[in-house]
């Protein structure tokens, strides 16, 4: 049996190692052998802030850029602060408390302190 793992992609198993990367053969996609090994050994995701530095549960975050919470006149402010976040499955990986109450958040507005 074989250890290269199937396609993220499309699933199929017909993948190879080229380098530091494996290949679908079907669909053509690319993706790190490295990375991959990594996730199966923590069995944990990385999630990693604008700036590409990995975010624990507990950490303290500063948001990037102006977001505005969708069904609300609300907008968080860039710059705002969070502390204590708590990073969860999903499209939307940090979950955290702020003045103007619970939110899910995407990482990639988000910035480490």
């Amino acid at each position: 049996m074989s250890t290269v793992p199937a396609c993220p992609q499309c699933t199929l198993e017909n993948t190879y190692p080229d380098g530091d990367n494996f290949v679908c053969a079907d669909c053509g996609f690319e993706w790190p052998a490295v990375a991959v090994a990594t996730a199966e050994d923590n069995d944990e995701r990385i999630v990693k802030d604008s700036n590409g530095n990995i975010l624990a549960d507990g950490d303290a975050v500063v948001l990037i850029k102006d977001l505005k919470v969708k069904g609300s006149s609300t907008t968080l402010k860039m710059g705002t602060k969070v502390k204590s976040i708590r990073l969860v499955g999903g499209d939307h990986e940090v979950d955290c408390k702020m003045d103007a109450g619970n939110f899910m958040l995407k990482a990639c507005y988000l910035k480490k302190v």
